[in-house]
């Protein structure tokens, strides 16, 4: 079911469908400037152009580009100098939202929790099952 939205780019109100998150007119001039990227990455010489240079040249904004290279319409594997940037440090990948230091520094930490909460119950259980008699031996 159809919802109304306020485009993000224009203001204009829409029928957002999930489909596009802008209006018509906004997704019309996306498209435009895709393909004027597009056509400019095809060319031999710009295939391992960099976001920065793609930015210089065609005037798209770096937002767009890593938006189009997170919906897969350009591929990295064609064009290497694309990538996005990881939701944690910034550095710049080709898929999934952590780079890998990013995502082995959470498996680390999740693993050091881990092994902190199974020390804190054993050492729980430890104290629990302790008998200590008030005899004295001779």
């Amino acid at each position: 079911m159809a919802e109304l939205r306020n485009c993000p780019a224009c203001n204009a109100i829409f029928n957002y469908n999930g489909l596009r998150d802008v209006c018509l007119q906004c997704h019309q001039a996306e498209e435009d400037l895709f393909q004027q990227v597009y056509q400019f990455l095809r060319r031999r010489e710009n295939r391992a152009a960099t976001v920065e240079r793609i930015v210089e040249v065609t005037g798209a904004e770096e937002k767009q580009l890593y938006k189009w290279v997170r919906k897969r319409r350009l591929q990295p594997a064609q064009f290497p100098g694309l990538g996005y940037p990881c939701d944690q440090c910034g550095t710049l990948i080709t898929q999934a939202k952590l780079c890998r230091t990013c995502t082995d520094s959470i498996k680390s930490d999740l693993k050091l929790e881990e092994s902190n909460r199974l020390f804190q119950e054993a050492s729980k259980s430890n104290q629990q099952k302790t008998y200590l008699s008030s005899r004295k031996y001779t």
